[in-house]
C-alpha cells in the first residue's frame, strides 16, 4: 500500500470536498485491500444511516399534524384541522387551502441556496440547527391566535424545512460510491415511509389532552411534536457525521481508503469552485431539468395518495384509529418493496428499468380507480397498495440516479436542491386536482395523476438515452477538447474520463 500517495491526496483535500486532485491512476496505485473495504463500509453504514433514518422519521411524525405531507405526503387530512383548528382560528373558504399552500414558496426558493450552504458549513451543525429551528415553528404554530399568524408560521416552516431533506441526501452521497448509493439512500427513505404509518395513531393519542391547560387538542398536537422536534435537534448536534475528511470516527487510514475509493469512481471529475464557469456548467446541464421533472411526476403520486385514501376506508366503514391502523399495512409493503428495489438496482448496476415496474404498478393501481364503479369496494383498497408501493418504488431512485449522474461538490449540491425542491410543485398540482364534487369517483385526479407518473417514465426514458449518447461520444474522444479549457480542473461530471450510470 502506497500510503505516500494516500497522504497526498489527503491533503490536497478542500476542506468539505472529498473529491481528491488526484487521478484515477493515482487511486489505482494505492492498494485498496478488500478485507478493509468491507469493514469501513460496515462503519459507514453504522455511524451514518440509523441517525439521519432516525432524524428523518422522526422528523416526519410533525409534518403530518396540519395537512399533506411535504415530500411524500401519505397522510390523511390534517390531524391538527379534524382536531378543531380551523374553528378556533375562524378559517373559513380557503383558509385551509392558503396555509397548506404558503408552504411551499419558501420550501421551493430556499432549497439550493441551503445546499450550497451546507458546503461551507459543518452538516452536523447546519441539519441539527434546521431541525432545531423548525421545532420551536412547529410549537409557535400551536400558539398562534390568527389564521395569518398561521401563515406566517407555515411560510417559515417552509424555509427552515427546506434544507433538510436535500441535505441529507447530499451528505449520504458523499461518502459512498455509485453503486453503493441507492440502497442507503432508501433506508434513509424509508424513514418517512415507517413513519407514516403510525404517525397519524400518535396525533389521535395527543388530542386527548383536549382541554389541558385551556389548550386545544390540536394545539397540543404542534406544542408536543414541536417540542420533541427541537430536543432530538439538540442531541442530533452531537450525532450526524460530518463530511469524510472531517469524520471523526474514521481513522487516517480509514479517510485514506475512503478518499481512494472514491476517487477511483469519479476519476478526474470534481468541481471546487463556484464561480461563473461553473455556475453555467450547472444551469445549462439538461440532465438537471430531465431528474426534476421526472421526480415532480413520481411525488405527485405521494400527495395524491393522501387525498383519496381516506375516502376508500370510509367506504369500507372504517373511522378514526380503525382507519389509521388499515393503513399501517400499506406502508410496510411500500417500505419492503422501497428495500428490495434499492438492493437490486445496486446490485444490478441499473436504474432505468426499477424505475418504470414501480410505474407499471403503480399504473394498475389508477387504472383499477378509474373503473372503481366496476369493482368491489375491497379491490380499491387493494389499489392503494399498488399506487403507493409503485410511487415508493421509483421515487427514491429518480432522486439517487440524477444524484450519480452529476459529480463534482457543487454540482451535485445544487442539482440535488433544484430536483426536490422544484419537484415539489407535484404536491402543489395534487392538491388541486382532486375536486371535492367528485368524490368518491375523483376521475380528474386519479386521471392526472396516472399521466403524471408516465411524464416519469418519459423522463426516465429522455435521460437513459441521453446518457447513453453521452457515453458513446466520451468513449470516441468526442469530449477530450474540454481538456483544454480554462476550467478543465473544475468540470464536475463534464469531465471526458467521467461515465454516466443508467
Amino acid at each position: 500500500m502506497d500510503t505516500h500517495i494516500a497522504d497526498e491526496m489527503l491533503k490536497e483535500l478542500d476542506i468539505n470536498e472529498i473529491t481528491v486532485k488526484a487521478n484515477d491512476r493515482a487511486a489505482e496505485r494505492y492498494e485498496i485491500d478488500p478485507e478493509a473495504e468491507k469493514k469501513l463500509l460496515h462503519k459507514l453504514d453504522m455511524h451514518i444511516l440509523p441517525v439521519l433514518w432516525f432524524l428523518y422519521m422522526l422528523a416526519f411524525l410533525d409534518r403530518s399534524n396540519i395537512g399533506t405531507n411535504y415530500h411524500t405526503s401519505h397522510h390523511y387530512s390534517g390531524n391538527a384541522k379534524i382536531q378543531g383548528m380551523t374553528k378556533d382560528l375562524k378559517m373559513t373558504g380557503n383558509d385551509y387551502n392558503i396555509a397548506l399552500f404558503i408552504f411551499f414558496p419558501s420550501y421551493i426558493i430556499f432549497e439550493v441556496p441551503s445546499n450550497i450552504l451546507i458546503k461551507r458549513l459543518a452538516p452536523s451543525t447546519l441539519l441539527s440547527g434546521l431541525m432545531f429551528c423548525w421545532g420551536i415553528i412547529t410549537i409557535a404554530q400551536g400558539l398562534v391566535k390568527t389564521k395569518e399568524s398561521l401563515y406566517a408560521m407555515r411560510f417559515l416552516l417552509g424555509f427552515f424545512e427546506s434544507g433538510f431533506f436535500p441535505g441529507c441526501a447530499y451528505l449520504i452521497s458523499m461518502y459512498y460510491k455509485r453503486y453503493e448509493l441507492q440502497w442507503r439512500f432508501n433506508i434513509y427513505f424509508t424513514g418517512s415511509i415507517i413513519a407514516g404509518s403510525f404517525s397519524g395513531l400518535l396525533a389521535y393519542g395527543i388530542a386527548h389532552m383536549d382541554g389541558v391547560q385551556g389548550y386545544g387538542g390540536w394545539r397540543w398536537i404542534f406544542i408536543l411534536e414541536g417540542i420533541f422536534t427541537a430536543v432530538v435537534a439538540l442531541c442530533g448536534k452531537f450525532f450526524i457525521v460530518d463530511w469524510p475528511e472531517k469524520a471523526k470516527f474514521l481513522t487516517d487510514d480509514e479517510k485514506r481508503l475512503l478518499i481512494a475509493r472514491l476517487s477511483a469512481d469519479v476519476a478526474d471529475a470534481k468541481m471546487n469552485r463556484l464561480d461563473k464557469p461553473a455556475m453555467r456548467r450547472i444551469f445549462t446541464d439538461w440532465k438537471m431539468y430531465v431528474g426534476t421533472l421526472m421526480y415532480l411526476g413520481i411525488v405527485n403520486t405521494g400527495y395524491a395518495t393522501s387525498f383519496f385514501t381516506p375516502t376508500i376506508l370510509t367506504q369500507l366503514g372504517y373511522k378514526a384509529q380503525a382507519a389509521q391502523v388499515r393503513s399501517i399495512p400499506i406502508f410496510l409493503v411500500a417500505a419492503f418493496f422501497c428495500l428490495v428495489t434499492a438492493y437490486c438496482t445496486d446490485k444490478l448496476r441499473h436504474r432505468y428499468a426499477f424505475c418504470i415496474l414501480g410505474i407499471c404498478i403503480a399504473t394498475t393501481g389508477y387504472a383499477m380507480l378509474l373503473a372503481q364503479a366496476m369493482i368491489p369496494v375491497g379491490a380499491r383498497y387493494a389499489a392503494i397498495f399498488l399506487i403507493v408501493t409503485g410511487g415508493y418504488m421509483c421515487q427514491p431512485v429518480t432522486i439517487a440516479w440524477l444524484a450519480n449522474c452529476m459529480s463534482g461538490h457543487y454540482k451535485r449540491s445544487v442539482s440535488s436542491a433544484f430536483q426536490i425542491g422544484f419537484g415539489n410543485l407535484g404536491g402543489i398540482i395534487a392538491s388541486d386536482i382532486f375536486i371535492t364534487n367528485e368524490a368518491p369517483g375523483f376521475v380528474t385526479g386519479y386521471a392526472v395523476s396516472l399521466a403524471l407518473i408516465w411524464v416519469t417514465a418519459i423522463g426516465c426514458t429522455v435521460l437513459l438515452l441521453g446518457l447513453r449518447r453521452e457515453n458513446r461520444k466520451r468513449e470516441r474522444g468526442e469530449r477530450d477538447w474540454r481538456l483544454e479549457t480554462s476550467d478543465a480542473d473544475n468540470l464536475g461530471d463534464d469531465h471526458p474520463h467521467f461515465r454516466f450510470t443508467y
